[in-house]
């Protein structure tokens, strides 16, 4: 008989709606009963393309007598991070306080009054080596909870204080904003890099796209190459290596190894619409092949595998377990490759061994018996070299990785979480519409539109001030749940990004909406920064602020990025100074953890260092979309784009009302202001003018 999670959307909570465990979704009954009964909760928090969390529910929640004794001492509770990243960021800081370290499944326990007071992260089923199990996890617990009762209800509250005062840094007022704070991290940054394989520290390796697009942007700002070396060998190791999917495209959540070998197996959107992003950017410098075919490769796998073809939405996530492994739909073993590679009329496999060659594809096999898929260099660099491979020779490549991915197709795949975030299908909105322009495939910048109009159509729900308000999460024709700091701040920037890449002011009218929206109701003008929940949210034990980059922006940082990228638009000053403040309110951060700090790090460059304001004029609509052509041909770091057409009648009280005010046709000729500052220069006009003042604001690099 199923739980209580039966009637439940999430498809990580729906998993485990046959354990023998009674479980209850977060919410009034179960708080209620808690309370009743004055017994703890045992809170587990995790998400549908976690492994470990899939071993804990095989080994504990699967199991009939761990199950009764949670279900004898305890009120249980399953959360899926993803829906309630609220929940997950507050009991997630009393494990790192508790442990020194946190992750998922996490697993923590609390007073009726929700305060916790013991937790960690996976525990077995019995204890393995200096590891506790979960049996005597809960027995020690119980005990605690009935023999000290006390001394437990002191310390979930003393834990609770400690938890309310995360992410509340000072306020200094006094303190100058410089750039020294990011030479600083660029510092801390390449004392801590890789030469040998890219990525930062050994292992496990994340992509870090924010700290690399900070590297990438301080190359342009400084000329040190160093930083750019950096960038490519990161970019090329994992677009080579096995953290990367040759057949189907994307990139894995992590790699286990330093090499970028082995990677955790799970596909998170939120990575690859990061990923995209930076590959772009580094292509618009390098022109690299091995890029362009990285971006156009992963766009392509989040349209046929990530996308709702009949919403135009983007999904979630797709697990790194298939019929119960990790892993096992993407790896090989030589023979099946040989088998599938076989054309009659060749000696014995030809083909097949030397694509097996070509992609480390052995007998041994380079992780557990079987074979990751990896490259030693890029194909195009054995073409240019030396001739080693011939143009045809690249044909047959492809027409057997073809192969390969369509018979790869027809194993069981792994799952997928078919819910849609704000936060994530915002990432992949602003990666994919600026993958379109520069790449000129219409179809990617659609699909990003068409995201982004479903969001507001779908997950909007009633407001009273005008302003937008958003819904978390949709799946399957519902959408729930007050959207978090994160929602806002993603699809304000996601928004103005579609502005730059379309020219349709609609996007730029609602990405000020948004920010107006979160001015409203999740600025702290007191203490400075942005909540992460709003004014009338679930009250929770704590109301916490984040400035702490993780596997993506902070809510604080992306929202100081956008006000600063949105204030130089718009020309609102004020916005400059919201910025400024929440920068400031993170200058301690910034200054202990910088490496964890990269998107508010991106901040503080736009906010500190100059901006090209670019303003466009003209009557015919082939005239913009040709300069949005030339603009996003390279790599313009910091820049605004605005379009103005006199034709066009504007409300002077929306975000162009300005801009079309004082920025007119010159000469009856299509008109580019390049403005500093709010102080522009003399007006161009000719073709050959424009396309020489934008050529020198590009950062290049010839790709060899």
């Amino acid at each position: 008989m199923p739980n209580k999670l039966v009637s439940e959307s999430s498809p990580y909570l729906l998993q485990h709606q046959h354990n023998p465990v009674d479980w209850y979704p977060w919410g009034d009954e179960a708080l209620a009963r808690a309370k009743a009964e004055h017994k703890p909760i045992f809170l587990s928090i995790g998400y549908s393309a976690c492994h470990w969390c899939h071993v804990m529910e095989h080994e504990s929640f699967e199991d009939e007598t761990i199950a009764a004794m949670l279900n004898e001492k305890f009120i249980n509770i399953k959360v899926d991070r993803e829906e309630r990243p609220d929940l997950d960021q507050i009991y997630m800081n009393a494990v790192q306080i508790l442990t020194g370290h946190g992750g998922w499944p996490m697993s923590v326990f609390l007073t009726p009054e929700l305060k916790p007071f013991f937790g960690g992260t996976y525990w077995p089923a019995q204890q393995r080596g200096q590891m506790p199990g979960f049996v005597q996890i809960i027995e020690g617990v119980e005990r605690a909870w009935l023999n000290r009762n006390e001394q437990a209800l002191a310390y979930a509250d003393e834990l609770t204080e400690k938890i309310q005062r995360v992410g509340f840094g000072s306020v200094e007022n006094e303190a100058t904003l410089s750039k020294d704070v990011i030479d600083a991290a660029l510092v801390a940054l390449e004392n801590n890099f890789d030469f040998q394989h890219g990525g930062f520290g050994s292992s496990p390796k994340f992509p870090n796209a924010m700290n690399l697009e900070l590297l990438l942007r301080s190359w342009a700002r400084t000329g040190n190459q160093t930083l750019l070396e950096m960038v490519q060998l990161n970019l090329d190791k994992m677009a080579l290596g096995g953290i990367y999917d040759h057949l189907g495209g994307g990139f894995s959540r992590y790699s286990v190894d330093a090499r970028w070998l082995v990677p955790h197996f799970e596909k998170m959107l939120y990575d690859n619409g990061q990923l995209v992003d930076i590959y772009l950017h580094a292509f618009q410098v390098t022109g690299a092949p091995l890029y362009e075919t990285t971006i156009r490769q992963t766009c392509d796998y989040i349209l046929h595998t990530m996308t709702d073809t009949e919403h135009g939405c983007f999904f979630s996530t797709e697990d790194a377990d298939s019929e119960g492994e990790e892993g096992k739909f993407y790896v090989w073993s030589k023979e099946e490759v040989l088998e599938l590679l076989a054309e009659p009329g060749q000696s014995e496999d030809d083909l097949g061994n030397w694509f097996c060659e070509v992609y480390d594809i052995t007998e041994r096999g380079n992780f557990e018996g079987h074979n990751i898929l990896n490259l030693s260099a890029p194909l195009d660099y054995f073409l240019a070299d030396d001739n080693h491979y011939s143009t045809e020779q690249l044909a047959a490549l492809e027409k057997c990785r073809k192969q390969l991915f369509e018979h790869r197709a027809k194993r069981i795949r792994p799952g997928l979480d078919d819910k849609v975030l704000v936060s994530w299908n915002a990432l992949m909105i602003q990666s994919m519409a600026q993958a379109g322009v520069v790449l000129g495939e219409q179809r990617y910048l659609e699909a990003a539109i068409d995201a982004a109009n479903f969001i507001l159509q779908n997950m909007q729900t009633e407001s009273s001030d005008g302003n937008i308000r958003l819904l978390h999460t949709w799946r399957h024709g519902t959408a729930q749940l007050n959207a978090y700091l994160d929602d806002y701040s993603y699809l304000a920037n996601a928004c103005t990004t579609l502005y730059e890449c379309t020219g349709d002011s609609i996007w730029l009218d609602t990405a000020v909406r948004l920010v107006k929206s979160t001015l409203l109701h999740f600025e702290d003008p007191a203490g400075g920064g942005f909540f992460f929940t709003s004014d009338d949210h679930e009250a929770l034990i704590s109301r916490n602020k984040d400035s702490f980059d993780s596997s993506v922006p902070s809510g604080n940082s992306m929202m100081a990025y956008v006000l600063v990228r949105l204030g130089k638009l718009c020309n609102q000053s004020e916005w400059l100074e919201i910025a400024e403040a929440t920068i400031r309110n993170s200058l301690s951060i910034l200054q202990r953890a910088p490496a964890g700090c990269g998107q508010m790090l991106l901040a503080l460059d736009l906010l500190l260092n100059e901006t090209q304001e670019l303003v466009f004029v003209s009557e015919q609509l082939e005239d913009h979309q040709n300069f949005r052509q030339q603009v996003f041909a390279g790599f313009i770091p910091r820049r605004t784009v605005a379009y103005v057409n006199p034709m066009e009648m504007v409300n002077p009280e929306t975000p162009l009302g300005t801009i079309h005010a004082i920025r007119t046709l010159v000469d009856e000729q299509a008109t580019l202001y390049i403005c500093r500052d709010f102080s522009c220069q003399k007006p161009l006009t000719k073709r050959g003018e424009i396309e020489a003042a934008l050529d020198t604001m590009k950062s290049t690099f010839s790709y060899s």
